[in-house]
């Protein structure tokens, strides 16, 4: 009984504020949340990042050995989703991002936060950090099918990521005033986002052909490559159970956001559509994988 009650506590403050976000976003169908993404993009996540790495205990080897952990759990989505794109007939450039950028930001780090408290937030972070460079490099070189530096050179996260590795080489203390204002951005990006998602999912127009076999392959397959990384790496401990949560995500707002930037209207449908069923399924699916989670690696 004290499982169900603890999957409780984890899971219900993260969609009770999304359900707050979409209550407001359907009384309030004009309700602006540009600032929202702004904020997250170029501030909160930065803020975010350098908290959570710098702040909760984690230490070089761990965040270096979960960074290197995250590549390979990427790598691994974007093999299945070309696979799974090339059968499905859909553009194998522009729709992977969905498949192979889960929610580890928004819905991941709170998650893991309430299940395994500070320790399970730094290494939440170090995944989420990795997902967040890539939405910002790999994400858009995908939606524009180009490479440009300029989207790396103009990445406030990928500084974040660099100036975190340097405090934690250094081992330099991170001043009070510094974690303080990095604590309020932190928490107050993941109310806002989370509240975001809700809203977000009020104006997503919905296609279902073919988006719940993707989106099924998402929630599903994606712990299962977890696993298969827990095994291989002999992995255990609350470690393990933050990737394997981690990994359970469904596809993340932020390829919508940058889908809607640089790829055509048709494209953004089908990623939306995606990222709203695949969010649907995780309200079924994630409590199973947190309890399994804090049941074998807790």
């Amino acid at each position: 009984m004290e499982i169900y009650i603890k999957i409780f506590e984890v899971i219900f403050p993260v969609f009770f504020v999304i359900g707050v976000g979409y209550f407001l976003g359907k009384k309030n169908p004009k309700i602006d949340t540009n600032f929202i993404t702004n904020f997250a993009g170029n501030i909160g996540t930065p803020a975010m990042i350098f908290y959570t790495v710098t702040t909760t205990g984690i230490t070089l080897n761990i965040f270096v050995n979960y960074f290197i952990y995250a590549l390979v759990m990427i790598g691994s989505f974007a093999i299945l989703g070309l696979i799974l794109l090339f059968l499905l007939k859909k553009d194998l450039s522009m729709e992977l991002p969905p498949l192979i950028l889960p929610n580890t930001g928004n819905m991941g780090i709170p998650i893991c936060l309430f299940a395994y408290g500070t320790q399970g937030l730094g290494v939440a972070s170090a995944i989420a950090s990795v997902i967040i460079l890539f939405h910002f490099t790999l994400g858009v070189f995908l939606a524009k099918k180009k490479f440009s530096l300029d989207v790396v050179i103009k990445s406030p996260p990928v500084y974040a990521i660099i100036i975190s590795v340097i405090f934690l080489y250094f081992k330099i203390e991170t001043p009070l005033f510094l974690e303080n204002t990095t604590f309020l951005l932190t928490y107050a990006t993941i109310f806002l986002v989370l509240m975001s998602l809700g809203i977000a999912l009020t104006r997503f127009k919905f296609s279902l052909k073919n988006s719940i076999i993707l989106s099924f392959c998402r929630v599903i397959l994606g712990p299962l490559i977890a696993f298969i990384i827990i095994f291989n790496f002999d992995l255990s401990g609350f470690a393990a159970g933050v990737l394997l949560i981690q990994s359970a995500m469904p596809s993340a707002i932020l390829n919508y956001l940058v889908g809607s930037m640089y790829s055509p209207k048709k494209i953004v449908d089908s990623i939306a559509s995606t990222i709203v069923v695949s969010t649907l399924m995780s309200f079924v699916t994630i409590p199973i994988v947190v309890f399994l989670a804090l049941k074998y690696f807790n």
